[in-house]
């Protein structure tokens, strides 16, 4: 019995263009600015030291250049920057960088500069499945903190309180089978008992190893159109809950 529903965003919940074309080009936008609060803001200077942390550890060729290059040891927050517009460039992932886009995108939407678009289908079926007693969580590369953003400046408002739970890389990386099992514990539930719901068929081999039921967002648009071998969904309405409660209906 599923008691349990993990989301993903991108491509599963809001466009995957919308994180490639506003919010990315908006935090490259802003980076600087962000980074000149260094010295009066403590949130930003731990995430500095923070990227410089993960930069001395990097063994992209790119980023290793980029460091013997540095004039300042440890790196200035100019360099720095310049290292953080190489992993947005090049789509890298960085938790220091995420906690970043995520102080730059908080601004953006307290502005009013940014509203983030959901699929049609999203709130309602989110409303269903909260209506049935089922537990909704978001798992996402994005921070907590970027995914509660998106979610409360949404152009359907905010629908924050539909989730209970909110997962992001600090639980691990999406595509090891491991991550999977701790949100299963953190939900208090059976891995067997949760649904885990992505529009990347690497993270549903992940979910489902983990022992999770799984379902493939296929939606017009999206980067990845080959579900290996997950059933396939096109809107969060086409998931019958019913039919993964039948134990006659396991997947293989």
């Amino acid at each position: 019995m599923i008691r349990a529903i993990v989301l993903d965003i991108e491509g599963t919940t809001c466009p995957v263009d919308f994180v490639s074309e506003t919010l990315f080009p908006f935090a490259q936008k802003n980076m600087k600015a962000a980074l000149l609060h260094r010295s009066s803001d403590a949130e930003i200077d731990g995430l500095v030291n923070e990227a410089i942390n993960e930069w001395l550890t990097d063994s992209d060729p790119t980023s290793r250049r980029m460091l013997r290059q540095t004039t300042q040891n440890p790196p200035s927050t100019s360099e720095v920057e310049e290292y953080l517009q190489h992993l947005i460039q090049s789509d890298r992932k960085s938790t220091a960088l995420k906690q970043l886009q995520g102080i730059i995108w908080d601004q953006g939407y307290k502005s009013g500069e940014l509203k983030s678009p959901l699929f049609s289908d999203v709130r309602p079926q989110l409303d269903n499945w909260n209506n049935s007693g089922i537990t909704l969580a978001v798992y996402s590369s994005g921070s907590i903190q970027a995914q509660k953003l998106l979610y409360a400046h949404s152009k359907e408002g905010d629908i924050t309180e539909r989730f209970q739970h909110w997962f992001d890389t600090r639980t691990g990386p999406k595509l090891d089978h491991q991550s999977y099992a701790i949100i299963a514990q953190k939900l208090g539930a059976q891995s067997d008992q949760v649904l885990f719901i992505s529009d990347h068929p690497g993270e549903c081999d992940a979910a489902r190893k983990s022992g999770m039921k799984t379902a493939f967002c296929l939606r017009e648009g999206n980067p990845h159109q080959e579900p290996r071998n997950h059933a396939v969904v096109h809107q969060l309405s086409d998931i019958d809950l019913g039919q993964i409660n039948d134990p006659d209906n396991n997947q293989h």
